[in-house]
């Protein structure tokens, strides 16, 4: 179990305090423990789902009021999910429009549905552990928080990392998420010896990545992306690979170039900037507008 705290300040880098891994079972005994000795109850504490507990969706936004707004979107997703809305706990997330449009576009917004037992089996977690739980956040938004400390000013980036559930491709623009996409390649085939399995990994991340780079122009024609920006894996090779078959200018990230990591030894490794980097992206997290 990995856990961080994060502390933002005005203008400066956010800094992060403290990164811990803990080995052992996954359960409630573990994260007492961690709460015990991490001293959970000073903190704003968030958890994130893992890949396969909820779906994404982008649906157009219902011309609702505010307040039946998550009822409209409900009823939307019902023939969309791969189970009964009934069993479903749903969010959304605004995708904001162009501001100065020359031509009217579609309203989109972000669908977030997980089973009513998925939520309860996290929050029960907690529960057993006497661990206060604030949040329950998913990937996406913890790499568009660490996406949107690198931003250019004026223009989109694209984010791109890799983990045990696969790929996760994020855009954002001024702080808000555009698109996300998921790519069936895991950390570990990226960490394959073989170099014929390997390249056929790089093969599909390419195309994949060309896909939704072109699609995300076509849709957000407003937004310029600068660059696509790889986050940390302890893989060799896919950076220059991708810089050699994108337009998109392509850069290797090293989380210190966003977060103050002065006061935490041992994240200088790209592995273990990888091990830490949604947990750390999660405890980013700020107060937002709800909707």
């Amino acid at each position: 179990m990995a856990a961080a705290s994060v502390t933002r300040g005005e203008g400066e880098k956010p800094v992060l305090d403290f990164c811990v891994f803990m080995s052992g079972q996954p359960g409630a005994e573990l994260l007492e423990k961690a709460g015990r000795e991490l001293r959970a109850s000073q903190y704003h504490v968030t958890t994130i789902l893992a890949g396969g507990e909820y779906q994404l969706l982008a649906v157009e936004a219902p011309n609702v009021p505010q307040e039946e707004l998550k009822t409209a979107v409900r009823w939307r997703l019902k023939d969309m999910i791969d189970f009964h809305i009934d069993d479903a706990t749903i969010d959304v997330l605004d995708i904001p429009v162009d501001q100065n449009p020359a031509v009217r576009s579609s309203h989109g917004m972000f669908a977030v549905a997980a089973r009513n037992s998925v939520i309860e089996k996290r929050q029960n977690l907690f529960a057993a552990a006497k661990v206060g739980l604030l949040v329950i956040d998913i990937p996406e938004m913890a790499q568009r928080n660490i996406s949107a400390l690198m931003e250019p000013e004026g223009r989109g980036l694209a984010m791109l990392s890799f983990g045990a559930d696969g790929g996760l491709l994020t855009v954002t623009f001024k702080g808000e998420l555009y698109l996300s996409r998921r790519i069936d390649v895991t950390l570990e085939q990226l960490l394959e010896s073989d170099h014929d399995r390997k390249h056929a990994s790089f093969d599909k991340i390419t195309l994949e990545l060309q896909r939704s780079l072109d699609h995300f122009d076509r849709q957000f024609h407003f937004i310029s992306v600068s660059k696509l920006v790889l986050a940390p894996t302890g893989a060799t090779g896919l950076d220059e690979y991708l810089s050699s078959n994108l337009y998109t200018r392509v850069e290797t990230m090293d989380l210190g170039s966003a977060i103050d990591l002065s006061r935490v030894s041992g994240l200088a490794a790209p592995a273990q900037q990888q091990r830490f980097f949604f947990t750390i992206g999660a405890a980013l997290r700020h107060e937002e507008t709800r909707l």
